[in-house]
């Protein structure tokens, strides 16, 4: 499986919205970047406010090109009931600050303020990105040290949940400043970049098993049989959605959940429980009748993500989003919620690690089977909310995120659609290189070191892409940079 940024990381407090300049990709969630929402779809929002915006701003509307616009990252200054006249007076108060630290000359500049964003999101998705190359490549043994085999929930669990964040910072912004019309604009050229990175990814699939196939065998399920032979007739399910081969199925659910998501956003700034509680109902109803999903050709069973269950996951997120936009992110951290955390995350890995294939005794009074993962059971749901908890409520994992070593995941996670997608061609490439070669150290150690040296290049050269459209004149911008506080 897997994801997709808007940098959606969501520590940054901003005092005013200036326009930036696109920097042409990005990804949050999987998707997004500080100006392109990633996989899951983050796409900033930007503009003056539009005739039939939806009642109050959550942020400031300042007018911005339209390919300019917010970060997902950023955290509005204030509450949306808050009263304009009095952020005017906070400002004017902070301009004459300003203004008398300088000795009154308004010819000299004040210094920038130190950037507050939180890296923590998007570090979390780099870290769920590697674990992601590692996992779809089976004979690649750093996958029995990824999270599928130290709890219930893997990787995608933590991707829809921060698209969900993400997205509530991104284009709930959109849509406050630039109506339903300007706002749904954004989401539906979100979604097509989407849908052009799946085709692309299904081509680059069929090719390089049809090809490869010329000269050595290749495992029936490395491809479904279905676009392995004969794709031509085919294909045009596969390019309607209605066919989702395997480890291809995640970007078409963000697609889904992003269409969903203006009445999940309507709902919500009304009414956030109200919202909570009917995406809570119709997951439940999931679990309880799974056969309720979307067609696929390829599995009678349906999609492998049901939408109508993973929506839940994506409005929890959009929901704490919600609830932590004047915290920079942060969720209230108490003792006991913690321990109990802890206390879960503990008996998940117990329940979780694969004793027999280490030849380790079993330590487990009772053996679970693996929950659900198409309808989103309980176990796995409640494993990736402890995880999202412990790391947002952290002051050492925000201290972490900003840090180098940090840095190294968060710059995967403020590009991971283009990250993600690169993966999934670099697996495809790893699995039939070890299915022809063997599973030898010589290639282990080949694969892992250029597949993610790869990944990390490629995230390193975007990043530099998006800072010179954002700094024409070279300047370094500090939100991106390693020393940048996380607030």
């Amino acid at each position: 499986m897997i994801l997709e940024s808007a940098d959606t990381s969501p520590g940054r407090v901003t005092r005013s919205d200036a326009p930036e300049t696109e920097p042409g990709s990005s990804t949050t969630g999987i998707g997004g970047s500080a100006d392109q929402p990633d996989a899951s779809g983050i796409e900033p929002g930007a503009g003056g406010r539009a005739a039939g915006d939806m009642d109050r701003p959550i942020g400031s509307g300042s007018t911005a090109s339209p390919e300019a616009g917010p970060e997902a990252g950023d955290i509005p200054l204030r509450d949306p009931s808050a009263r304009p006249g009095r952020l005017a007076a906070a400002e004017a108060a902070l301009a004459d600050a300003e203004a008398a630290s300088s000795g009154g000359d308004a010819s000299i500049a004040a210094p920038p303020p130190r950037s507050t964003r939180d890296h923590r999101v998007d570090a979390l998705r780099g870290v769920a990105l590697t674990m992601m190359f590692a996992d779809h490549i089976p004979q690649n043994l750093l996958n029995r040290f990824t999270l599928r085999n130290l709890g219930f929930c893997d990787a995608a669990e933590i991707f829809v949940l921060l698209a969900g964040f993400a997205s509530l910072l991104a284009y709930g912004r959109a849509f406050e400043r630039e109506g339903l019309r300007g706002g749904f604009a954004r989401l539906l050229a979100r979604c097509v970049r989407l849908y052009l990175f799946q085709i692309a990814m299904l081509m680059l699939t069929i090719g390089a098993v049809t090809g490869w196939r010329r000269f050595h065998s290749v495992p029936v399920d490395f491809l479904e049989p279905e676009l392995a032979h004969g794709w031509w007739r085919s294909l045009w399910r596969a390019m309607s959605l209605e066919a989702l081969p395997g480890n291809l199925n995640i970007l078409p659910l963000y697609i889904v959940l992003l269409l969903l998501f203006p009445p999940i956003y309507w709902v919500m700034r009304r009414r956030p429980w109200l919202a909570l509680g009917l995406s809570a109902a119709l997951w439940l109803l999931i679990n309880l009748d799974p056969a309720l999903n979307l067609p696929n050709w390829l599995d009678p069973d349906g999609w492998y993500f049901n939408p109508f269950a993973w929506q839940f996951l994506f409005t929890i997120g959009a929901f704490a989003a919600l609830k932590t936009r004047l915290t920079a992110g942060s969720l209230p951290r108490h003792p006991a919620l913690v321990a109990l955390a802890w206390a879960y995350l503990l008996f998940s890995a117990l329940e979780s690690f694969p004793w027999a294939s280490w030849h380790l005794p079993d330590p487990r009074l009772f053996v679970i089977p693996p929950p659900e993962k198409t309808p989103l059971s309980p176990l796995r749901l409640i494993d990736v909310l402890a995880i999202f908890y412990l790391v947002q409520s952290s002051p050492l994992a925000q201290r972490v995120a900003t840090h180098r070593v940090g840095q190294v995941w968060a710059v995967l996670g403020r590009h991971s659609l283009e990250i993600f997608t690169a993966g999934t061609v670099l697996d495809l490439l790893a699995k039939l290189l070890f299915n022809t070669y063997g599973t030898g150290w010589a290639l282990q150690v080949g694969v892992n070191v250029v597949g993610f040296g790869l990944l990390y290049l490629l995230a390193r050269a975007l990043d530099s892409r998006k800072n010179r459209r954002r700094n024409p004149g070279g300047r370094p911008d500090a939100r991106a940079l390693p020393g940048a506080s996380a607030g």
